[in-house]
């Protein structure tokens, strides 16, 4: 039978994995309903804080979740044979108005390689195209190995 050995991330390996990775899942939460939704980001390891292009139409559900201002989730998570790790962050999730960006946070929304628009079945213009920042009050992260017996 397999057993886990179980291991907390450094803060250094915490932001070693969320520096490789460019996508993750984004879990919002409102009066009890949940939302999740695959994101790509931009990280900073110097502001431990990840940098967020959201894409929604006007009447989307992703556009009510976030215009409640809800408390955020992003996890990143990655399987190597029998390594598994992940990385979870929760804090608010902010929005950024553009006379607020610096040619430091720009560079960081360049590294969002998603969502292409290609993707959408709403003309361009129809889509609202948001900067979002977030910086969790916790981040952690842990690596699970499986050891297998040998038979």
């Amino acid at each position: 039978m397999p057993t886990n050995s179980e291991v907390e991330m450094s803060p250094a390996e915490v932001d070693a994995h969320l520096s490789r990775h460019e996508t993750g899942v984004l879990a919002l939460a409102r009066d009890d309903a949940p939302y999740a939704i695959p994101v790509s980001y931009g990280y900073d390891a110097d502001e431990r804080a990840l940098y967020l292009r959201l894409v929604s139409t006007p009447d989307s559900e992703k556009r009510e979740f976030l215009a409640s201002t809800p408390e955020a989730r992003v996890v990143v998570y990655e399987e190597d044979g029998d390594e598994y790790a992940s990385v979870v962050g929760v804090g608010p999730l902010e929005r950024v108005d553009l006379d607020e960006l610096t040619p430091e946070t720009i560079a960081q929304y360049g590294e969002t390689q998603r969502p292409l628009f290609e993707i959408w079945a709403d003309d361009k213009p129809d889509l609202d195209i948001d900067l979002y920042r977030f910086t969790p009050e916790t981040l952690t992260g842990r690596t699970v190995v499986v050891e297998r017996d040998e038979e």
